[in-house]
Formats: structure tokens, sequence, C-alpha cells
């Protein structure tokens, strides 16, 4: 008798094993075929950051037209394909994209930001990002971020490089503007020449500024630091024309 009630149980164990795995496999087969019903984009660092909106992902993903997804079949939707035809945007980091079981397309995509602009006479800007990347100025959106000007910033646009291989003193130094309010505020321009020495230009005061090659960053702006606080306001702010920080333990205005 117990035999027979422990081999009645195997086999209903076995039957719902069956019955489950059928199930599982209907419902993927289902899921597979089913159509796309909608597509949902998530852009995240979007904040002052209004390169790429959510019309843009949705052009990029349906191929500017030429494979529309919506109504399509998720079998016939190749989502590794689709993350790179998104990341073509070179303002676009990162994309993840998958399906939901409403039959979503679902798309999250994270920005680049820039954190400067190289300008060129007769030719075209470029940003460089927070991670160094080189990136195409857009019609629809300019960001307000310091600038870079000469033959020095030129050639990292001919370099076609990450700013972070081809010139991360630079790099180092805009990020040091950048996370300083006081310099980030001050300065408008770095001005970069073909010997490597740079000028930069302030937002309010009338002289420039002689850095000279870019190496003891922090020193140097310390030093200028104290003509801004200390000089300046006893000579008044439009006396100089220009202040030479090259020079070791000096501050030299004329």
């Amino acid at each position: 008798m117990f035999k027979k009630i422990k081999i009645a149980k195997s086999i209903k164990v076995v039957i719902s094993a069956v019955v489950l795995f059928s199930l599982i496999a209907f419902v993927n087969n289902e899921y597979d075929a089913e159509t796309c019903n909608d597509i949902i984009v998530s852009i995240e660092n979007q904040h002052d950051n209004y390169y790429v909106d959510k019309q843009d992902v949705v052009k990029l993903l349906n191929n500017a037209g030429e494979d529309v997804i919506v109504g399509k079949s998720f079998k016939d939707v190749n989502l590794k394909e689709i993350e790179g035809r998104i990341l073509s945007s070179s303002y676009i980091k990162e994309t993840q994209v998958f399906k939901d079981l409403k039959g979503n397309l679902i798309v999250k995509a994270n920005l680049r930001r820039p954190i400067a602009r190289i300008v060129r006479k007769g030719n075209n800007d470029a940003y460089i990002s927070e991670e160094g990347e080189l990136l195409q100025v857009s019609d629809k959106y300019n960001s307000r971020v310091i600038l870079l000007s000469g033959k020095g910033a030129e050639a990292l646009i001919e370099a076609e490089k990450n700013v972070v291989e081809s010139n991360p003193e630079l790099f180092e130094m805009i990020e040091f503007i950048n996370n300083d309010p006081f310099w980030k505020a001050q300065i408008a321009q770095i001005d970069m020449k073909a010997n490597g020495e740079v000028i930069l230009y302030p937002q309010v005061t009338k002289q420039y500024v002689e850095f000279g090659e870019i190496n003891d960053v922090e020193e140097k702006f310390k030093k200028l630091k104290i003509f801004y606080k200390r000089i300046l306001p006893l000579k008044g702010w439009n006396y100089y024309d220009k202040v030479n920080l090259k020079y070791e333990g000096q501050i030299i205005a004329d």
C-alpha cells in the first residue's frame, strides 16, 4: 500500500513538472511572438543638457524611419543592433534596451555632459565631455562652458583622441576651474598657444592672464586669487592690462 502511494505521488510530480514546463514554453512563445506596442524612453543626466531628447532617441532606434519598431514582432527586433544605433550619437554615453511584459520597448539613455568648447575660425567647433570625449556642436542647445581657442585647441580636434589622453594637463586644468565656484564664474576663455603656453581671459576684469605652461596649476591660481583679492581692490579693477603668473613666487602686473 505504501509503495502504491509513493508511486502515485511520483507520477503527480512528473505530471506537474510537465505541465509547468509546458506553461513556461507557452508563455515564452507568446512573449517572443508579441509585437512592440510602444516605446518608453528615459533619459538620465538631462538637467541643463538638452542636446538629445526622447524624440531624438526614438529617431535613432527607428533608424530615421527606415526600421520602425512599433507594431513589429519582437522576434524580428535585434536589441543589440538598436543599442548600437542609439550609441551612434556622441552625446549618449550609455544605453539599455529591453522589452517588458506589457509589450513595450524600454530605452534608458545616459548623456555625456560638455565641460568646455573648442572654438575655431572658419571651421566647426567641438565640445569636450566630462570623460574627455570630443562632441560635435548642436543646433539644438548651447552649453555655457569655458571656451578654448588657439592653435593648441585646434590640435585637440586634429588629434581625434580623447583629451584625457592627448592633453591630460589641460583636462585637469579645466576640471580644476569647473570644480571651483570662484574660478568657474571668473574664467571665460583659455587661449592655447602653439608653444604650449596659455593665456586666460576673465569674465569681468580688463586684464588678461599670462599663465605660461600648464603646470603648478593650483599654485598659479593661488597667486591669481591674491592679485584679485589684495591688489586690484587697491589699484582698481581695470588699472592693469595684464598679469603674469609664469615665474615662481612672483606676480607681475603691467
